[in-house]
């Protein structure tokens, strides 16, 4: 079998059903971690690993990589995604007005929200894409995910796995020093990744997990939302499939609402290629929505990249996505 090629200049982009396939079979991990594996590439994280990035830990600052869970997000609708809506159940006015119920003057507050798992800063689980009605590991779609949820890989296997080093790839910073942002519609290539990596004195290794910037979130934070959700974005590479499965890393984020280049890098229809490729095929676990701007700031004043990141989902049983707080304590 030939290995795919990681220059984008080859991709044949009238042909996006091939360029596909062949990087799903070239790098697929189905069985890699036996038969009845929930984590994918989340097994790269060892306990070692988690050892060695608190040894990481110098002054104690906590950064949070949230956006807010708030009605003014980027969402539009989209597949009725929606941004969250917050409710009071219980507030101070009913505790002044004593019609709580509640005996010797005590009041309280309550609250509920409402919103879709993956509105702002999230995971994408397993089971959240298919390839041909393939999930991960080889299962077929139809018996994984059912109207009562993700029976298989739901996103609760994960909620005590995802702690390790954290590795952040500024590649805005890297490849656009005055702006610290890419164009929307910039592909990030292999070559892209390593240089910056090589760049920021940092080697990406197994059981990391990556945090690739952009700089898309603060330019829309400066202009305003516009087609932050769904529209045109700089992301990765179709062709970085292959740098992807042979890191070993367990994870990766970024600060853009898709994670791979928007529009994807075809003449022809075609929808999040990078998705197919690496979710139901190498078993890798995706953020999107990931605040970075902090934390870029914070790795270019001190010159280090690596962190101890904890990064759990909420344990949602069944669930295909979830929110997070994901902190990286520097």
């Amino acid at each position: 079998m030939t290995t795919p090629s990681e220059n984008p200049v080859d991709l044949d982009r009238t042909d996006p059903e091939s360029e596909i396939a062949a990087r799903a079979e070239a790098y697929r991990n189905w069985g890699r971690w036996g038969q009845d594996d929930v984590l994918g590439t989340l097994n790269h994280i060892a306990p070692e690993h988690r050892v060695a990035a608190a040894a990481l830990v110098r002054e104690g600052t906590v950064v949070s990589l949230a956006q807010s869970f708030d009605t003014n997000g980027p969402q539009k609708g989209w597949r009725r995604r929606t941004n969250p809506v917050h409710t009071m159940t219980d507030t101070g006015t009913d505790a002044e007005r004593g019609n709580q119920g509640f005996p010797h003057g005590i009041g309280g507050a309550d609250d509920v929200i409402s919103m879709p798992l993956q509105c702002s800063t999230q995971w994408d689980g397993l089971g959240h894409i298919f390839d041909h009605g393939n999930a991960w590991n080889g299962r077929r779609a139809g018996d994984v995910v059912t109207s009562e949820g993700d029976l298989v890989t739901g996103i609760e296997h994960a909620a005590s796995v995802i702690v390790s080093r954290g590795v952040l790839l500024d590649v805005g910073r890297h490849l656009e020093p005055a702006t610290g942002e890419l164009a929307d519609g910039y592909a990030i290539t292999v070559a892209d990744l390593d240089a910056t990596a090589a760049a920021q004195g940092v080697a990406v290794g197994a059981g990391d997990i990556v945090l690739v910037r952009t700089g898309q979130l603060a330019r829309a934070r400066r202009d305003g939302w516009g087609d932050y959700a769904g529209g045109p974005a700089p992301g990765l590479s179709l062709t970085t499939a292959g740098w992807l499965h042979r890191t070993e890393i367990a994870a990766i984020a970024t600060d853009t609402w898709g994670f791979e280049v928007r529009p994807n890098e075809f003449d022809v229809p075609a929808f999040q290629p990078l998705h197919q490729v690496v979710i139901p095929n190498l078993g890798l676990t995706i953020g999107e929505m990931w605040d970075l701007d902090e934390l870029g700031a914070a790795c270019a004043a001190s010159g280090r990249y690596a962190f101890l990141l904890s990064a759990a989902p909420l344990p949602i049983t069944g669930a295909v996505g979830s929110p997070l707080n994901p902190v990286a304590i520097l």
